[in-house]
């Protein structure tokens, strides 16, 4: 599960969403706002990356990887038309 790609990209969204939430709660200012018609970009861009990545690892533990079984690769006793 750790090495599953639905993992890593579910906690690197978490962190980036952390981050960008962080900024958009702590770090607003009217500059910005004005850049955006007035709506908190930062905030709702890290409340939509913290849902992707609840979705991803939520993802990772319903569908977790099925590793196939394992093939017998020893060659058989029977004979082959030459």
């Amino acid at each position: 599960m750790l090495f599953d790609i639905r993992t890593i990209v579910g906690a690197l969204l978490g962190c980036y969403g952390l981050i960008v939430l962080a900024t958009g709660l702590f770090y607003d200012n009217d500059l910005q706002e004005a850049k955006t018609g007035g709506i908190n970009i930062n905030l709702w861009a890290g409340i939509g990356m913290l849902v992707a990545s609840v979705v991803f690892l939520a993802w990772v533990r319903l569908r977790p990887v099925q590793v196939p079984p394992t093939v017998d690769t020893t060659p058989d006793a029977s004979p082959t038309a030459e």
